[in-house]
């Protein structure tokens, strides 16, 4: 069944998005950096030469500031020493397009709705994991990354309920954990088909302490894969940046200006600033 926008006369291959080629490659833990289709084109340009295309990721922004709907706070530096948030009001929850399903299905994964998917894509770009809230359900319009709570508990996205210990680190709102950080997301605050407005996160979690929880509670995930080899700390505004656009042009969003960040500096402590 063809895209009713799709034109007449290319090859059907074009229009269907088949992946030609897929390349199978079995990556070392130490190289982290390999686990992205950038970080791969990286290693084939220090081989070989040849111009590095980088996807296009400043988004279009609204007269709205991103600042004035949340505010981030690190509270645990050595778990987190950066945070990055975009917000994107207005979203259209639904399928994605053939291509990007056909992209992500390549690799491995599983289309669920344009806003989570638009997120695995840029994991997949860059190696950098995101997740996306929805922004109503988060509560006092802030986000924390802080300790979890002895006792605190957490209902995962996979529909488990899970019971964390101080050791974990947490994404929370003011008033209950959201997302098991670098592990997995909750359930409470998932991108449904009626969300509208989300806030996509980006983020640097702490290598080890992503693989003890991980392996404590037996969750494994893609993006616990990637931050236990480690993420690159100075793309982590890029890859919001290049989801946000990617809601803009997907899923009719409108991209809040500026981002939402908070960085953990060992000498002064958490700073709060938007750019």
């Amino acid at each position: 069944l063809l895209d009713p926008c799709a034109a007449v006369g290319p090859a059907l291959r074009t229009v269907l998005a088949v992946v030609d080629t897929i390349l199978d490659v079995e990556i070392t833990p130490n190289r982290g950096d390999w686990v992205s289709m950038l970080g791969m084109a990286r290693e084939v340009r220090a081989l070989f030469g040849g111009p590095l295309r980088m996807p296009p990721s400043e988004p279009a922004e609204s007269e709205r500031d991103a600042a004035k709907d949340m505010r981030i706070a690190i509270e645990d530096a050595e778990g987190c020493p950066a945070y990055v948030a975009r917000v994107v009001h207005g979203v259209r929850v639904g399928p994605s397009p053939a291509w990007l399903v056909a992209r992500l299905e390549a690799a491995g994964m599983r289309a669920i709705n344009v806003v989570v998917d638009v997120t695995n894509f840029v994991l997949l770009e860059y190696g950098q994991p995101l997740h996306a809230f929805d922004l109503q359900t988060l509560r006092g319009g802030e986000v924390r990354v802080r300790r979890a709570r002895a006792g605190e508990k957490i209902a995962t996205l996979d529909g488990e309920t899970r019971s964390l210990v101080p050791e974990d680190l947490v994404i929370a709102d003011a008033e209950r954990a959201i997302a098991i950080a670098g592990v997995m997301g909750g359930a409470e605050t998932e991108v449904r088909a009626t969300t509208r407005d989300v806030l996509i996160e980006s983020a640097v979690f702490a290598p080890a302490r992503v693989r003890r929880t991980s392996k404590r509670l037996g969750l494994r995930s893609e993006a616990s894969y990637r931050f236990e080899r480690g993420v690159d700390a100075e793309g982590i505004a890029r890859a919001a940046d290049r989801a946000a656009r990617l809601l803009a042009e997907l899923a009719g969003g409108s991209v809040a200006r500026g981002r939402v960040e908070a960085r953990a500096d060992s000498l002064t402590g958490v700073r709060r600033l938007v750019v």
